[in-house]
């Protein structure tokens, strides 16, 4: 999977606001290619080292009995400044990526595996990540 965009209009952003984080998804909501979908019920933040562990945790589950959709991407860029520098002299050298999460945001989908596999393996990765989620279902 790629870890980090391959080409954006500027090299830093700003960071994601509170009030961002906290309005709720308006677009992807429910699962559109799987039957399963984890959701996210608070906000908050994803690094590529979440994304990879909640991944791994579905793919050892299901095994190849299914399919598996990540609906989320890094893409925007975190800045530190190192320990022990003064005030000013720029903004500070990039850190690392990450993807605000906003409530009722789907970020994993199953389709094709049994029930009580994709709902334990949504479970297994939903443990993997920095904020509460819940487990959905496609209804027709």
């Amino acid at each position: 999977m790629k870890q980090a965009p391959s080409n954006l209009k500027f090299k830093k952003y700003h960071k994601a606001s509170s009030k961002f984080l906290t309005l709720m998804e308006q677009k992807s909501f429910i699962p559109t290619r799987g039957l399963y979908a984890l959701k996210s019920t608070d906000s908050g933040k994803l690094t590529f080292k979440h994304i990879e562990a909640g991944r791994r945790a579905i793919r050892r589950t299901i095994k190849k009995s299914g399919d598996m959709w990540i609906k989320v991407f890094t893409y925007a860029s975190v800045s530190k400044k190192p320990t022990a520098v003064r005030m000013g002299k720029g903004k500070g050298s990039h850190s690392f990526w990450m993807c605000p999460i906003r409530p009722g945001q789907i970020i994993y989908e199953i389709g094709g595996a049994p029930v009580d596999l994709s709902i334990k393996a949504l479970r297994s990765a939903g443990t993997k990540l920095p904020f509460k989620t819940s487990i959905v279902k496609l209804i027709y």
